[in-house]
């Protein structure tokens, strides 16, 4: 049984291991060393995944909750593979930042906070299409955030919304992006520009615990 276990989570760690981007060529190895605890880690997070082969039967259809745990453990397995490849000069490391541009392109992507805005930069993604919202969309929310903010307070919240309306619908026309996603973080502030970015622009929303620590792997799911 523990043979073929091993062999179903080979097949899983060979198909894990082909990367999205098309044009990718693996190149002749070069010598290095095996990380033993990237090796085993990709062993055991796919043997994990594994278990929902299982526990899905007879149709193997997964509901949300599972799909994401089952996707995430295979976006995990797969950015530790490609960091053994790379280790071994079989890809170059900036393929997964290749992906992030693949996946980005059509996309405008808006938060609540400017350190998330420099983390996706270092995945890959355009600057240029990211807008840090740092007021709601609608002067009627800031009532929400804080019931006790006075009428006149509301006067420049009014014209910083009006920019970032401006600056959206610049870029969605300047890039001929096709879709907005909402990246934020599971508080009120993300909840209500969330809420209103689905009814302004049918947007999609994605909502995390913690922007900071989101992984490539995890972007890349979320894009693609």
């Amino acid at each position: 049984m523990e043979k073929f276990r091993l062999k179903q989570a080979q097949s899983l760690l060979k198909d894990a291991s082909k990367l999205k981007t098309s044009e990718i060529k693996l190149k002749t190895p070069k010598e290095g060393f095996i990380n033993v605890y990237l090796f085993e880690n990709i062993l055991n997070l796919l043997i994990e995944a594994e278990e929902f082969i299982y526990v899905s039967r007879p149709k193997h259809k997964l509901d949300l909750e599972s799909a994401i745990v089952f996707t995430g453990k295979i976006i995990e397995a797969r950015e530790n593979i490609d960091e053994i490849l790379s280790n071994f000069g079989v890809i170059e490391k900036n393929n997964l930042e290749e992906d992030v541009k693949e996946y980005s392109k059509d996309l405008l992507i808006l938060t609540t906070k400017n350190s998330f805005k420099k983390t996706i930069t270092k995945f890959g993604v355009d600057p240029q299409r990211i807008i840090v919202a740092g007021v709601p969309l609608d002067p009627e929310d800031m009532k929400i955030l804080n019931p006790k903010i006075p009428n006149t307070a509301l006067e420049p919240i009014k014209k910083k919304i009006k920019h970032v309306k401006n600056d959206i619908e610049r870029k969605m026309g300047q890039f001929k992006l096709k879709t907005i996603i909402v990246l934020v973080e599971n508080d009120k502030a993300g909840e209500i520009l969330g809420k209103r970015a689905e009814e302004l622009y049918n947007a999609r929303v994605i909502s995390k615990n913690n922007l900071k620590d989101i992984t490539v792997g995890e972007f890349i799911e979320i894009v693609s």
